[in-house]
């Protein structure tokens, strides 16, 4: 069974936030990293990966996004930390 992850990519610790959601997170963070991404987070730099969740239903996944997205900027915050006090880059934590 595919999974499919929600994730949350910042700048730097408490910077500017991207929520988004993969099929394969190994190669999207990747592709943000290496500027690969047009657009938002390019424009502003957001490339780490601070929070990570995974679902094995895709429309499950995608729903939760959007609720995350429509969160105040506090309650993502919260949820980082939650699991990422320090604002570490996860991205060597899923090769």
């Amino acid at each position: 069974m595919k999974t499919t992850c929600v994730y949350i990519l910042t700048s730097k610790p408490n910077g500017t936030l991207y929520v988004g959601v993969t099929s394969n997170l190994q190669g999207r963070v990747y592709a943000h990293r290496n500027h690969l991404v047009d657009g938002f987070t390019m424009t502003h730099g957001i490339d780490r990966l601070v929070w990570y969740e995974v679902h094995q239903d895709i429309r499950e996944a995608i729903a939760r996004e959007k609720r995350i997205k429509g969160w105040k900027r506090a309650w993502k915050v919260q949820l980082i930390e939650k699991t990422n006090p320090d604002w570490n880059d996860l991205y060597t934590s899923i090769l």
